[in-house]
């Protein structure tokens, strides 16, 4: 379970999206997580999904790799599903036992909601995939250079972000490892209650803190070591520059929003889904 999450790893690919400018997909992500609240209609989502399937086979990231990082969220999606079915009021459709009852709308909103969760996570994953954490930084900082001006240190948020999601897939390495040392020993995480099970942690929680401590000094060491002082008067070996695919990966994006739109303006009007 703790391999299968994805966020956070970078998966190396010859294509089209990971030569594309760093800003260029961090404004698509801002663009597409904003695109899935624009519509509530099946016409909509179906043409939010051929985009991100576009996007997938231009990435040339396996689908099975990608889809297995959802493993890690089901408990949550399937809690979003269960709560929105049963606590939506509206027009009764099943009634269960007691005041237990499925509605018209709860089922259609948990159906809209387990949908925009999946896509909102395998979207945002794309990042990511796509995207090496040197990249991420770069992209980052360039495109929060405006805010410069009112004296945000653009350079340490941006290394920030970086090293946070860079060590997603090393903590979660390390508690794989964790795990496997302490069943080993005769540790038990699958069965008893929950209380058990909470407690059944501790024996995790300690040294993987101690671990990403030391990773943390480690690391503070190494960047004083090679005379890092923040972003103040550095400069880039490889300058982000916009190129034609930047362009048309804008317009494209442009264009998917304007699609979603016209959908949704005639899914309201003549059809009602």
């Amino acid at each position: 379970m703790v391999r299968d999450i994805t966020i956070g790893q970078y998966y190396p690919a010859e294509s089209v999206i990971h030569k594309l400018d760093p800003r260029v997909k961090l404004a698509g992500t801002l663009i597409f997580i904003v695109s899935l609240f624009l519509f509530s209609s099946f016409l909509g989502y179906a043409a939010v999904i051929l985009f991100l399937g576009m996007v997938i086979k231009l990435s040339k990231v396996p689908f099975k790799f990608i889809i297995k990082g959802l493993r890690a969220i089901f408990i949550l999606l399937l809690f979003t599903v269960v709560f929105n079915m049963f606590l939506t009021p509206g027009k009764e459709l099943v009634h269960i036992f007691g005041s237990v009852r499925i509605t018209e709308e709860g089922l259609r909103t948990a159906i809209f909601m387990g949908i925009r969760l999946i896509l909102l996570i395998i979207g945002s994953s794309m990042l990511t995939l796509t995207t090496s954490p040197n990249q991420l930084t770069d992209g980052m900082e360039k495109g929060l250079s405006v805010f410069k001006k009112i004296g945000l240190p653009v350079h340490e948020i941006a290394m920030m972000m970086s090293i946070a999601l860079r060590f997603i897939p090393i903590l979660l390495e390390e508690t794989d490892k964790i795990m496997k040392a302490q069943s080993a020993r005769g540790a038990d995480f699958e069965t008893g209650g929950f209380i058990k099970k909470v407690k059944a942690l501790i024996p995790i929680l300690v040294p993987l803190f101690v671990s990403a401590f030391r990773r943390a000094i480690d690391l503070a060491m190494a960047m004083e070591a090679r005379c890092y002082h923040g972003g103040e008067g550095r400069t880039k070996m490889k300058p982000l520059q916009y190129k034609s695919r930047d362009r048309m990966a804008y317009i494209t994006c442009f264009a998917y929003v304007f699609i979603l739109i016209v959908i949704n303006i005639v899914a309201n009007k003549f059809i009602g889904v």
